[in-house]
């Protein structure tokens, strides 16, 4: 019996707490959901099964010096994951919409109000202002980007962080949508748009080395993660490192997203993440993402009355950087209304707007608050 329970001891059994069952539990559900609701699988999965790795009793996790897991989360806490992220979208990245109606890149930039509503509330909850800028960036529902500026300003609540920006960002297809009918009439979800005009091939090659130059001169705190965008963006459209741009949107990012998630996931010790301050981030993740489709949605509604050529407020929705799920969701409920109008294109430009308006405000953060 004494050899019996010295075995007992050095199994997980004999290390159980309720702590960890409760993120077991957790960590079973984001698995769930990316296989059986299709949530972000990508990301969901590898989070989820993180959170049963770190969880584990008597596992070796990424808080224990040099040990594996410790390795892998060097990627999340150094900050070198995001920028490879974003090589990679960046590889896989359409501009042309953008481009070809660049009015649209107002709705990216209002969307962005979901990040300083929520520094501001995460202020009131009692945060620092430094943690509450780190915060607010869940508001962009860009994760690599809550990631990175989290690593620079609070590195302490990067796994409550980083877990509440990807959950949410899998959760848009159900939050989104009742706050677009909400703030929408019929008639407004009724409208088609044109289609936009032809991109020439030099403007594709120009953009994104003129919108590295603007946005890093404005935001020089985000240079990697812009820099990154759009080096990858470049080596897309160039049309001669087409190797180089198929490694970036496919191997590379495969693998990065692999190891991120994993590591977030693992990241999620009970003893660590469960506290307070976990929680009121999750409140506040929920609340930026409603006020960040909000004002996208609002803004679209606001430009409509000074164009002559009206624009579907829905595609304000798409202004939140979860790029493509956003814009997919809006084109999904614009065909519930009618099949015959196609709204993924237009979604698009605001939607890969917001991804580089969430790196604009991250740097501008950074700059501010991290001195």
């Amino acid at each position: 019996m004494q050899e019996f329970l010295s075995f007992i001891s050095t199994t997980a059994i004999g290390h159980f707490d309720y702590r960890a069952a409760i993120m077991i539990v957790v960590g079973l559900i984001f698995v769930y959901l990316g296989i059986s609701k299709h949530y972000e699988p990508l990301l969901l999965v590898p989070i989820g099964f993180g959170i049963l790795l770190g969880n584990m009793p008597g596992t070796i996790g990424v808080y224990i010096d040099n040990s594996v897991m410790n390795i892998i989360y060097f990627g999340v806490k150094s900050g070198l994951y995001p920028p490879l992220i974003f090589l990679g979208i960046g590889a896989m990245t359409d501009f042309s919409t953008l481009i070809a109606n660049p009015k649209l890149i107002l709705l990216g930039a209002a969307a962005q109000f979901g990040i300083f509503a929520t520094l501001f509330g995460a202020y009131l909850l009692g945060f620092s202002i430094v943690e509450a800028g780190a915060i607010g960036i869940i508001g962009g529902a860009d994760g690599p980007t809550s990631i990175f500026l989290a690593t620079k300003l609070a590195p302490e609540l990067l796994g409550a962080i980083a877990i509440a920006a990807y959950s949410y960002m899998a959760l848009v297809p159900v939050i989104q949508p009742p706050i677009i009918r909400l703030l929408t009439t019929r008639k407004e979800r009724l409208i088609h748009m044109k289609t936009p005009r032809v991109v020439s091939k030099r403007a594709k090659i120009l953009f994104p080395i003129i919108g590295f130059i603007v946005t890093v001169t404005i935001a020089p705190g985000a240079s990697i993660l812009l820099g990154m965008l759009f080096f990858g963006n470049l080596l897309k459209e160039s049309g001669v490192t087409e190797r180089l741009a198929e490694s970036a949107r496919h191997a590379l990012i495969d693998i990065v997203t692999i190891l991120l998630g994993l590591a977030v996931g693992a990241s999620t010790q009970a003893e660590y993440f469960l506290t307070p301050a976990s929680i009121k981030i999750f409140v506040l993740g929920a609340f930026s993402f409603a006020v960040a489709t909000a004002a996208g949605v609002l803004f679209a509604k606001l430009m409509n009355l000074f164009l002559k050529t009206k624009i579907n407020p829905m595609i304000g929705a798409a202004g939140v950087s979860a790029v493509p799920d956003s814009a997919r969701v809006v084109h999904q409920v614009g065909q519930r209304y009618d099949p015959k109008n196609f709204l993924l294109m237009h979604a698009m430009a605001p939607n890969v707007a917001g991804v580089i308006g969430s790196a604009v405000a991250a740097g501008v953060l950074l700059g501010i608050l991290g001195g």
